[in-house]
């Protein structure tokens, strides 16, 4: 598979507007509304779809389901308009199709990686079973369903996944250009997702889930084309 001349930003679990407004002006390609109510992150169809209005063409919003039914799957993505289904659950491929038939809609399918890396997962045989998802984002496998901020082992990964990538789970400013030049440089087709590794730091030091920092969001940015030169 060829590997991309620049890799794909997308900023993940976005509740704010001037979030959306930052991440539009670092360069991110996408941008991702979590509608999966135990989230900290959840944010409704209507919120979604005021907040999806701010993108300007050639930026695309993703609509996050966890196991949710079709019905609500099709009718949040009827009030958000165009965009990409991401699915983060348990969901088969069969429910995958159904839901993205029923919507209009091409769709991601997230890989829960074990923390030691894919020794424990066969992401080659995963991706051939999902091989209709536009993409398998790659995360790490936490309690819940996302938005961990840990990191797999990638030098773990299989060289020869026949699909697109997208390599999430922990990735911040500081470790995304190590992440993009293990991953690509193994002549993979690679994305990158953020969540919490670009989130706004609290007075307790701990981050505050669903509110981005502007600056982690431009230094990030800033670090996925540092890598990209590197490859170049």
């Amino acid at each position: 598979m060829t590997t991309p001349s620049r890799t794909r930003i997308k900023i993940c679990g976005l509740t704010r507007e001037q979030d959306v407004d930052a991440a539009v002006e670092a360069g991110a390609d996408a941008v991702g509304f979590v509608m999966y109510e135990k989230s900290p992150r959840h944010v409704t169809p209507q919120r979604a779809a005021a907040l999806a209005r701010r993108l300007p063409p050639f930026v695309t919003s993703v609509l996050l389901f966890v196991n949710e039914d079709i019905e609500k799957i099709a009718v949040a993505c009827g009030q958000v308009g165009a965009g990409l289904i991401q699915f983060h659950g348990d969901e088969t491929p069969g429910q995958c199709e159904a839901a993205a038939s029923a919507s209009g809609r091409p769709w991601l399918r997230a890989a829960r990686i074990p923390l030691n890396g894919a020794a424990g997962f066969d992401l080659v045989k995963f991706a051939a079973h999902y091989a209709n998802a536009q993409a398998i984002l790659l995360d790490a496998h936490v309690d819940g369903y996302g938005g961990g901020g840990k990191t797999f082992n990638w030098s773990l990964l299989p060289p020869n996944v026949n699909a697109h990538l997208v390599l999430s789970g922990g990735l911040t400013p500081a470790n995304v250009t190590d992440g993009i030049l293990q991953v690509r440089s193994r002549g993979l087709s690679l994305a990158v997702d953020v969540s919490s590794g670009v989130e706004a730091d609290g007075p307790d030091g701990n981050t505050l889930k669903g509110v981005k920092d502007p600056g982690k969001i431009h230094q990030f940015v800033a670090a996925v084309r540092a890598a990209d030169q590197q490859l170049a």
